[in-house]
């Protein structure tokens, strides 16, 4: 069913998994999709998936930007700037985790690649396109989190909980790899923070905007567990470094257990998310797609963890995150970064 109003949709993670399912729901109802993608070679692919989807009117671009390149997300930025066309949603979705691995992954940049790419790069998006987004009629910013972000929640019980203590990671602008400044490297906590991240940033942004009498819908969600079969996408790395554990833990969650939710139906959430088919409640959201039984979840609105209540943290955070971003930018032009 196409939409009667054409959006203009701007997604990050549309290339694959979640991010990919929604994108074909979002070019079916006939919407004009931006896909930000790793490689030129990943946005053709993508766009020829798009093409047999796309309904009267939709239409959808690729634009290479590598969420690992902080110079690279200026870049694409600078790109959408200078077209000036207003953006109605901002989809941020992109996400990776590196469990399996024991030592952190720089970017070139030296930023551990997780909170690069789960958080840094989404905030300096955020900062950059925002502009464009409020120039639409209807703006709104999507989210993906996750449940872990909680150390209340099921996966957030499991090994290390989320919590970025003082932010001491941030304070210096050298190799970043714990946001809490912990010296041992753990990338399940590594991911679970970066969620949490997730949360705080919105929440900050949504406050920031009202109180600038621009108030907008700020939403951030949880898909629930989910868990794709075949060799890529989100667990790839995972799989790489732990082929059986991975294979185990699947066929228990996903198939003995039914803990999982499909990559189809996270899509569609997300996709609803996007385009405004649940509600236009303005201001910030957190809503978790929560196992309630075995293969039955409920999309709700719930709270948040206690740390992802905390306004002063995240004001911290963001405006620690915008000093990182803007040394490692200032950083790299004096390199001559490519």
């Amino acid at each position: 069913m196409q939409s009667e109003t054409p959006q203009r949709i701007l997604i990050t993670g549309g290339s694959s998994g979640i991010g990919l399912e929604a994108s074909k729901r979002l070019i079916q109802k006939g919407h004009q999709l931006t896909l930000l993608c790793r490689t030129e070679e990943r946005c053709l692919e993508t766009m020829k998936t798009l093409s047999a989807e796309r309904a009267e009117r939709a239409s959808a671009e690729g634009l290479t930007i590598n969420l690992q390149d902080l110079q690279s997300v200026e870049t694409g930025c600078g790109t959408l700037l200078q077209k000036n066309e207003p953006i109605d949603t901002i989809i941020l979705n992109a996400g990776i985790q590196n469990v399996g691995l024991k030592k952190p992954q720089f970017t070139k940049q030296a930023i551990e690649e997780t909170f690069c790419v789960n958080h840094l790069a989404h905030q300096h998006i955020v900062m950059r396109l925002l502009p464009l987004l409020l120039k639409s009629k209807k703006p709104r910013l999507v989210i993906t989190s996750s449940e872990v972000h909680n150390p209340m929640s099921g996966g957030g019980r499991v090994g290390k909980p989320a919590t970025l203590g003082t932010l001491d990671g941030l304070r210096h602008h050298k190799h970043v790899a714990m946001i809490n400044g912990q010296i041992i490297f753990d990338a399940d906590k590594a991911y679970k923070d970066s969620k949490l991240c997730n949360i705080l940033m919105a929440r900050y942004l949504a406050n920031k905007l009202k109180q600038k009498g621009q108030e907008i819908p700020v939403i951030t969600w949880s898909p629930g567990l989910v868990i794709p079969k075949g060799s890529g996408g989100f667990f790839r790395t995972s799989r790489q470094h732990n082929p059986i554990g991975l294979a185990l833990f699947s066929f228990v969650a996903r198939d003995l257990l039914r803990l999982t939710e499909t990559v189809e139906k996270a899509g569609a959430l997300l996709a609803d998310l996007a385009d405004g088919s649940n509600d236009e409640q303005n201001g910030f959201q957190y809503i978790s797609n929560q196992l309630i039984s075995p293969g039955r979840h409920i999309f709700k609105k719930t709270e948040t963890s206690q740390e992802g209540e905390n306004e002063k943290l995240g004001e911290e955070l963001w405006t620690l995150s915008k000093d990182l971003i803007e040394h490692k930018l200032l950083e790299c032009h004096s390199i001559e970064c490519n």
